[in-house]
């Protein structure tokens, strides 16, 4: 895999190579490939959501003085969910440069769509640790910043989630509150069941590959349990 290429694309230059690499690779691969020296990118994942959400945060808090916290969470939650994420991550090519185990390379849908949204993480992660906060803060106010012109303008910066918390304070003066109810698969590939409640009650259970994406999908049944949408 050639990552000059890359590189190239993204106008970066790693100092430490091996780093991006890592970024790129994951736990399939390594499970199936155990004699090379390498790391799987899950925690420089950990790390890039992090350095993504406090730059994002930043940016929102920094250019819109007048706007209330609810509006500027709302905006984050669309800027850095893993929609948004997998899409960006799409228009950077980084699906050409995604180290798989054979099985996994062949999967599309919505699990590639998981793994790509991780492997914008995981590049983050790398790109602060090699080159620091500013690079990382031009590169996510050149690649992902940019949408959010067309996020308020279209309100889909009110998914799911926010609806629902909306209409049920609103009808019922209850914020809803999400918990796992079960997960199951490998540590590469798990599922998530999530259960939206109103205080005691379970209104609606929704599935996912990750939780945030369990618990979109649970207040979007709520929405309809309820008749609220």
């Amino acid at each position: 895999m050639d990552f000059e290429i890359l590189e190239k694309k993204l106008g970066v230059e790693f100092k430490d190579k091996n780093l991006l690499k890592h970024a790129f690779t994951h736990r399939s691969y390594l499970n199936e490939n155990p004699e090379l020296k390498l790391e799987h990118n899950e925690r420089l994942e950990f790390l890039g959501d992090a350095v993504m959400e406090l730059i994002v945060t930043e940016h929102l808090y920094k250019e819109y003085p007048e706007k209330a916290e609810g509006d500027l969470t709302n905006w984050r939650a669309a800027l850095v969910n893993a929609k948004m994420l997998t899409s960006v991550a799409k228009e950077l090519e980084f699906n050409d440069f995604l180290l798989l185990s054979k099985g996994e390379s062949k999967e599309m849908g919505k699990a590639r769509d998981y793994i790509l949204a991780n492997s914008f993480e995981a590049f983050l992660g790398a790109y602060y640790l090699d080159s620091g906060f500013d690079a990382c803060d031009e590169f996510i106010k050149k690649n992902l910043l940019k949408n959010l012109a067309e996020i308020i303008r279209d309100g889909s910066y009110k998914d799911a989630k926010s609806k629902f918390q909306e209409e049920a304070q609103e009808r019922v003066s209850i914020t809803p509150n999400y918990k796992v109810i079960s997960e199951s698969g490998p540590d590469h590939e798990k599922s998530f069941v999530v259960g939206v409640y109103l205080n005691d009650e379970l209104v609606a259970e929704g599935k996912g590959l990750s939780k945030r994406e369990a618990e979109s999908a649970a207040a979007e049944l709520a929405l309809g349990v309820k008749k609220w949408n």
